[in-house]
């Protein structure tokens, strides 16, 4: 009997043992596979930060050059590394799974954005045409602890499972109007996604969304040269279609930026900058296997520009950096970029070109 008992309970403990071997095979797996698409409720087409100061200053015509570098060092955990717990209806309804995920990502991008800016006006405002893509690196991992319990035994194993990708990014078209009245201006925007960057869904590192997605919103700039005093904001909203590989659609997404700066002098100023990004609607489609997963996160921090009118082309330098805070269902952490644009200068005033003219 003893003996009996004995293999009973080696056999019980070797069943449960490849059990919980191959549940933590599966959840890694899980992580990988429907984990990206639970990520896929955590990253959104819009990139929080992307307006700024003077957002809604009417440009000079012709074309403009902007590229930027961007880096974010992100974290997270919960459903949105995980895609929730292992349910028990994947696996045997006396087998319970739970499975702890942490997820850190770092991108390192470069950001190319190309634009035309119209002499003619449209609707009484400026109308500028543009084109956003990117380039860079982006890696991630997912280190998990399974507990799995079967009967009155218990055991833990952890997995970690790791990507990265090179390669080009989704294209954003641009479409921009503004309206400026002495200290005041006004900007009306659309944009999208086009899904053409390096994607795959089983990856858990991506350059692409995998999904097109239409932006547009407003922005407002007060900028008083007398005083260098300025302030922008830019509202808008995003509408995300469904992805294709996935069947998994986002909600409706909300963001602000706003820029607040001080002018030291006519090429030099300091300020702050800011965003809110908040999920107004649930994640749908049949392959939401997170529920009603709304995300949001809040950043603000320093920022400094330098402008150096040089001939016929005018250089803008902006430095800004955000930390974020009070996020929910989306990886937060810290993200810095360093803008460097080109494009036509002012016009000399008459009396200057005389000047000049006399000499």
């Amino acid at each position: 009997m003893k003996r009996g008992s004995t293999r009973r309970n080696g056999n019980r403990r070797r069943r449960f043992c490849s059990a919980v071997a191959a549940l933590l095979v599966a959840g890694v797996a899980a992580c990988e596979i429907s984990g990206a698409r639970a990520d896929e409720g955590g990253v959104s087409f819009w990139l929080p930060g992307l307006f700024g100061s003077l957002a809604a200053v009417p440009q000079q015509p012709g074309w403009s050059l902007a590229i930027t570098n961007y880096y974010t060092a992100v974290n997270a955990a919960g459903d949105v590394a995980a895609s929730r717990q292992i349910t028990i209806g994947r696996f045997s309804p006396t087998v319970n799974v739970n499975l702890n995920a942490n997820l850190k990502a770092n991108a390192d991008l470069v950001l190319i954005n190309p634009s035309y800016v119209f002499a003619t006006p449209v609707f009484g405002g400026q109308l500028a045409l543009g084109m956003l893509g990117l380039v860079g690196r982006n890696s991630a991992d997912i280190s998990g602890t399974l507990t799995a319990s079967i009967g009155g035994l218990a055991a833990t194993r952890q997995g970690t499972i790791s990507d990265a990708v090179t390669g080009f990014g989704d294209l954003a078209p641009q479409a921009f109007l503004r309206w400026n009245s002495g200290v005041n201006s006004w900007l009306a925007y659309m944009t999208g996604d086009i899904p053409v960057g390096t994607y795959n869904s089983s990856n858990l590192a991506n350059l692409g969304i995998g999904h097109g997605a239409i932006d547009g919103g407003a922005g407002y700039t007060y900028f008083n040269p007398q005083t260098g005093h300025e302030l922008s904001v830019v509202t808008g909203l995003t509408y995300n279609l469904t992805n294709p590989s996935t069947n998994y659609q986002n909600g409706v997404d909300w963001h602000t930026d706003w820029g607040l700066s001080q002018f030291l002098s006519k090429q030099f100023f300091v300020g702050a900058v800011g965003y809110v990004y908040d999920q107004v609607s649930g994640d749908s489609g049949s392959g939401d296997r997170v529920g009603n997963f709304e995300s949001r996160v809040i950043g603000v921090g320093p920022q400094l520009g330098f402008i150096f009118p040089t001939g016929s082309v005018q250089t803008y330098l902006n430095l800004k950096a955000y930390v974020e805070f009070d996020a929910q269902d989306r990886p937060s952490g810290w993200n810095a970029w360093a803008t460097l644009s080109f494009s036509p200068s002012a016009p000399l005033p008459s009396n200057m070109r005389s000047a000049m003219i006399t000499k």
